[in-house]
C-alpha cells in the first residue's frame, strides 16, 4: 500500500512539471499551497485530450463509490463530512433535559423519535390509522377534492400540488401557483419510453413495490390495486409537460380566476379543492403552471373508478411514510428508491439519515448551532470579497460584449446592479414555535412538521414579502439564485476545500468558490434568468435581435451538450440541462477574468510547477470530481437540469480561451473546438 501512494505522488508530481512556462520560478516556502490534489493527476491521460480525466483518473480508479451511496465525489464527500458534525449538535442536546417548546427540545425528540427502532416496531401502522381509515371510507368522487387537499397538507403526493410564492410579474405580492404532480417514479419518461429495457424493468419493479407495501398496511386486492395504481400513475404522466417545458417561465405563467377554472378544466370541483387547501379564502386568482395538464387531469378524474382513487391514496400516504414506520416498511422503500432506482445495495447508518430527518424539518434550528460552531467569521468576509471581484468582472464582461446593443447592456448593467447577496447564514432565524414535535411520535412529527411548512407557506398570502428568508439551510453544501428576488445565496458548508481553501493561493479559490459564485450570477442571464428584470419581474428587456443572438449561442450550447453521453444510450439534455451549462461557462470565463485581474498586472506564482492560470481551471475541475453508479446516472440524465460532472469540467474547459493557453491545447486535441465552435456568452 505505502509503495502504490508514494508511486502515485511521484507520477502525479513529475506530470505536473510539464505544466510551467520556461522562466517561471517556484514559489518560496512560505507562499500559499497550490489546493490541487496533484496526487490524482493520471499521467498517463493528457490535459488536452481528457482534462476531467487526467486531473482526477488517480481518483477515479482508487475511488469505489461507498455501498451506501449512489454516487460519491467533492459534494458527496462534504456533505458527508458535516453530518458527524450535526450528529455532535443535536447529541448534545440530547445529553439534557430541555425545556418543552424550545428549538433544542425539538430537535432532540424528533432525533430520538427516529433512533427508537424498538417502539416504531411496535407501532406498525397504528401512526397511520386514523388516514388510512379516512381514505377507505370515502363514499363518492365527490369527496376527491377534499382528499387531496388533506393530503397536500400532510406532505403526501397528489395529482397536483399548490403553493404561495412571489408573483413573477408582481414580486412585491405573494401569488397562489398550482402545479402538475403525483408520479411515484422519478419522471414521465419512467412510464413512457416504451423502447427502453431498463426502464421497462423498472416499471415491473415498482408495480410489485406499490403491492408489497399495500399488503403489509392490510390491503385487500393488492396486486390488482398495483396494476391500476401503475395505470393511473401512466395516464396522468401522459398529460404532464415534460421537464424541458417547464423551464419556461413565460410559458408556466398563466394567472387565472379560480372561478374559471371549471372552464380550462371542467367536471372537477376546484372551488372545493382550492377552498379546503386554504387557498380560494385568501385569493380569487391563482398561476397555472400547465394548462394542459390541469385540463388532462380532469378527464382522468373522471375516468377512473373510486376504488382506484383510494388505492392510490393509500399507496402515496404509505409511500411518503414508509421511512417512518416500521423496518419491513422503511427495508421495502430503500430496496426500491434507494436500490432500483439509485442502485444502492447498502443502507446508510440510521444516525445519518435521522440527521437529515432533523434537517428537514427544523434546519433552520439546527443550522443555527452549527453556524456557532463551525463557521469562523473570516469566511464570510473573504467571500465577500470574492464575490465583490465577481461582480466588477461580469460588469466589465457586459460591457465588452460583441453581440449586445448598447440599449440591451444597459438593462444587463442595471439588472447586475440590484443583485443581492447572501452569505452563511440568514440574518434572521425561523420562527419554530408553531411546530409540535413530540417524542416517541415520529410518524405523527413528519406529519406535523410538514402541515407546519404548508400553514407557513400559506401564511404568505396577503402578507409582505420577507426578502431575508433563505431557501436553504446553512449546512447545505450548495448554493442558489433566486429570479423573483434577484439575489445569489452561498450557505456557510459550501465555503470549504475544495471550493474554498483559506490555506490556499487564489487560483484555486477563484476557480471553485470564484466560479461557483460566478455561476449564480450567470443565473441571473441565463436562458430563464434572462426573462426577468433587477427587480425579480418577468419582463422583456432585450431588443429582439440581442435576443436573438443569445438565442443563437444557447442553441449552438443546446447541440454541444446533446452530444455527451455519460453511460450507452443515454445522452445528456441539452435543452434541460441548459441553464446550468450556461451558468458553468459563463462562471467559470467571468471568475478567469476576476483572477487575472486580482492580480494587478503581476505573474502568479508557480506553485506544485503548476502556473496560476493551470491551477485555476484545476481548481474548477477537482471540484466536479465524481463517480456514479448506473441507475443514479440513468436518474441524472432524465430529470437532473444538472450535466454530469464530467461534461461539467470537460465541456465548460472546451468553450474557455484561457483553458487552451493554459495547457497549450492544439487543433487535432481531443479538447479542441475550433474558435468559432466555442460557445462564449457572457
Amino acid at each position: 500500500m505505502k509503495r502504490t501512494l508514494l508511486s502515485t505522488l511521484v507520477i502525479g508530481l513529475m506530470a505536473t512539471q510539464a505544466y510551467a512556462h520556461e522562466g517561471d520560478h517556484p514559489a518560496p516556502s512560505s507562499a500559499p499551497i497550490s489546493g490541487i490534489d496533484t496526487q490524482y493527476i493520471d499521467a498517463g491521460v493528457r490535459a488536452q485530450d481528457d482534462f476531467f480525466t487526467h486531473l482526477n483518473g488517480g481518483w477515479l480508479k482508487a475511488t469505489k463509490i461507498p455501498d451506501d451511496k449512489s454516487s460519491w465525489g467533492s459534494f458527496a464527500k462534504l456533505r458527508d463530512d458535516t453530518l458527524p458534525q450535526l450528529r455532535g449538535l443535536i447529541e448534545d442536546a440530547q445529553k439534557t433535559k430541555q425545556k418543552q417548546g424550545t428549538e433544542a427540545q425539538k430537535i432532540a425528540d424528533l432525533y430520538t423519535s427516529y433512533m427508537n427502532e424498538a417502539a416504531l416496531e411496535k407501532l406498525g401502522t397504528k401512526p397511520l390509522a386514523g388516514e388510512l381509515s379516512a381514505i377507505r371510507g370515502l363514499k363518492d368522487k365527490k369527496a376527491l377534492p377534499g382528499m387531496i387537499a388533506h393530503l397536500t397538507r400532510i406532505g403526501v403526493a397528489v395529482p397536483y400540488g399548490v403553493y404561495i410564492s412571489q408573483d413573477a410579474r408582481n414580486s412585491t405580492q405573494h401569488a397562489a401557483s398550482i402545479a402538475q404532480s403525483g408520479l411515484g417514479l422519478p419522471d414521465r419518461d419512467y412510464y413512457l419510453k416504451k423502447d427502453d429495457a431498463r426502464l421497462a424493468a423498472v416499471r415491473e419493479k415498482y408495480v410489485a413495490h406499490i403491492e408489497k407495501l399495500l399488503t403489509l398496511a392490510g390491503h385487500k386486492n393488492a396486486a390488482e390495486d398495483a396494476k391500476a395504481i401503475m395505470a393511473l400513475e401512466t395516464a396522468l404522466a401522459e398529460v404532464q409537460w415534460t421537464k424541458v417545458d417547464n423551464r419556461d417561465p413565460v410559458k408556466r405563467y398563466n394567472k387565472t380566476e379560480i372561478a374559471k377554472l371549471a372552464e380550462l378544466a371542467p367536471g372537477y370541483d376546484w372551488k372545493d379543492a382550492l377552498g379546503k387547501a386554504g387557498i380560494a379564502t385568501k385569493t380569487d386568482t391563482i398561476i397555472v403552471n400547465q394548462p394542459s395538464y390541469l385540463a388532462g387531469f380532469a378527464k382522468v378524474a373522471e375516468a377512473t373508478d373510486l376504488n382506484t382513487w383510494k388505492a392510490y391514496f393509500e399507496w402515496q400516504l404509505l409511500r411518503d411514510a414508509s421511512p417512518y414506520l416500521s423496518k419491513a416498511f422503511s427495508d421495502a422503500d430503500f430496496a426500491f428508491y434507494s436500490g432500483v432506482i439509485n442502485g444502492v445495495t447498502v443502507q446508510e447508518p440510521r444516525w445519518k439519515s435521522g440527521v437529515r430527518v432533523v434537517e428537514g424539518a427544523i434546519g433552520e434550528g439546527l443550522g443555527k448551532l452549527y453556524v456557532a460552531q463551525y463557521f469562523p467569521a473570516d469566511r464570510k468576509a473573504r467571500m465577500e470579497a470574492l464575490v465583490k471581484n465577481l461582480m466588477a468582472a461580469y460588469k466589465d464582461s457586459i460591457d465588452n460584449l460583441d453581440w449586445m446593443s448598447p440599449e440591451t447592456k444597459r438593462e444587463a448593467q442595471a439588472k447586475l446592479a440590484k443583485f443581492t447577496t447572501k452569505i452563511g447564514y440568514p440574518n434572521k432565524w425561523r420562527d419554530y414555535s408553531g411546530l409540535s414535535i413530540v417524542s416517541g411520535d415520529l410518524a405523527g412529527n413528519m406529519r406535523r412538521a410538514a402541515e407546519f411548512g404548508y400553514k407557513r407557506n400559506l401564511a404568505k398570502l396577503g402578507a409582505p414579502v420577507d426578502r431575508e428568508e433563505w431557501g436553504m439551510t446553512p449546512q447545505t453544501v450548495n448554493a442558489y439564485y433566486r429570479s423573483t428576488t434577484n439575489e445569489i445565496v452561498f450557505p456557510a458548508a459550501i465555503l470549504q476545500p475544495p471550493f474554498f481553501d483559506a490555506r490556499a493561493d487564489d487560483a484555486v479559490n477563484y476557480g471553485g468558490i470564484g466560479a461557483v459564485i460566478g455561476h449564480e450570477i450567470s443565473h441571473g442571464f441565463d436562458d430563464k434568468g434572462s426573462q426577468s428584470d433587477g427587480d425579480g419581474n418577468l419582463r422583456d428587456w432585450w431588443s429582439a435581435s440581442d435576443r436573438a443572438n443569445f438565442q443563437a449561442k444557447a442553441d449552438a450550447l443546446t447541440k454541444q451538450y446533446d452530444s455527451y453521453s455519460p453511460l450507452p444510450g443515454y445522452f445528456v439534455n441539452g435543452a434541460l440541462t441548459l441553464g446550468e451549462n450556461i451558468a458553468d461557462n459563463s462562471g467559470v470565463a467571468v471568475a478567469y477574468k476576476a483572477y487575472k485581474l486580482s492580480l494587478g498586472g503581476k505573474p502568479a506564482p508557480v506553485i506544485d510547477k503548476l502556473t496560476g492560470e493551470q491551477r485555476f481551471y484545476m481548481g474548477f475541475g477537482q471540484v466536479w470530481r465524481s463517480k456514479m453508479r448506473e441507475e443514479a446516472q440513468i436518474k441524472q440524465v432524465k430529470t437532473d437540469p444538472h450535466s454530469p460532472g464530467q461534461f461539467r469540467a470537460n465541456g465548460t474547459m472546451k468553450n474557455q480561451p484561457g483553458f487552451y493557453e493554459a495547457f497549450g491545447v492544439k487543433e487535432g486535441d481531443p479538447m479542441y473546438l475550433a474558435p468559432a465552435q466555442r460557445v462564449i456568452i457572457w
